[in-house]
């Protein structure tokens, strides 16, 4: 049976990560309070910015917006959409 954490994004308990996603501190923090479900969609809206953006990850200052992106979706607040971007209809 898969671990579960309380996830901070969907407050509730899900399956947790298996392990930390990003290095150091930060990863630990994201797994211990992040779940799979919340991190891959999290993943997809990354993928979308940078495709849509033409961010490049050499830049410093797009790691930093990236974060902060990142903090404001797992936090449930208003993050920025890729310009043109439709969701499907589910």
């Amino acid at each position: 049976m898969s671990q579960t954490v309380f996830c901070r994004k969907y407050q509730q308990e899900l399956e947790a990560l298996p392990f930390p996603p990003l290095p150091g501190q930060k990863g630990q923090e994201i797994q211990a309070s992040v779940s799979k479900k919340a991190w891959e969609e999290w993943q997809t809206l990354q993928t979308r910015l940078i495709n849509e953006k033409h961010l490049s990850l050499l830049d410093p200052d797009t790691r930093i917006y990236l974060m902060e992106q990142m903090e404001r979706f797992l936090d449930n607040r208003e993050t920025d959409q890729a310009e043109g971007y439709v969701p499907q209809n589910s």
